[in-house]
């Protein structure tokens, strides 16, 4: 695998889809974990990434030892401050829904900034739109869940493009993930 995990991949895909380059810029990323997405975002030349997690212990040895990067272990990215304002900020943190997560993306942001997120459907349906004992989110739930979604991110004051369905399917294979990307809007 060229990543440290499987967001990696995904993170890579990301920033083919959405023409997004992080090349010299400094980064944050949200629900780091192992650290695929900084991973990703390094390797396509980010100068420096804050990794945000409530985790202790599980963020890659390698990473963590790579000059580049500023980590934030036992941070809810809900509370974080950051040292500095960022230029892109990339999210994946499962449990907590976009609506509260964006708003929290976009205030990391300097001026012109970026947020790329991974939606995953799973955390955002209501308990019915499950499909009971299979983890898995009903089909007819998922154009409200991707539009509710969309629209919180346009009241935010960004341009939006997506969300946009991944290759990658989450929740032990069972659930479509999509990405969103938030621009700054035309003057």
């Amino acid at each position: 695998m060229p990543y440290v995990g499987r967001g990696g991949e995904k993170m890579a895909w990301a920033l083919a889809w959405s023409g997004l380059n992080p090349a010299g810029r400094v980064c944050c990323d949200l629900g780091s974990h192992v650290g695929g997405f900084v991973d990703a975002l390094l390797q396509a030349g980010a100068k420096r990434v804050h990794a945000v997690d409530t985790c202790y212990g599980t963020f890659s040895w390698k990473l963590r030892n790579d000059p580049r990067v500023v980590l934030h272990e036992r941070t809810n990215a809900l509370h974080v401050e950051l040292p500095e304002k960022v230029e892109i900020v990339t999210s994946d943190v499962g449990w907590t829904r976009q609506e509260f997560i964006l708003p929290r993306a976009a205030s990391l942001l300097a001026p012109g900034g970026f947020i790329l997120s991974l939606l995953k459907p799973q955390y955002e349906a209501a308990p019915a739109e499950m499909e009971k004992g299979r983890g898995r989110v009903r089909d007819s739930a998922l154009g409200r869940i991707v539009g509710e979604v969309g629209r919180v991110a346009l009241t935010l004051g960004f341009t939006l493009r997506g969300p946009e369905a991944t290759p990658f399917l989450g929740g032990k294979g069972k659930n479509p993930e999509f990405f969103l990307l938030l621009g700054p809007s035309p003057k």
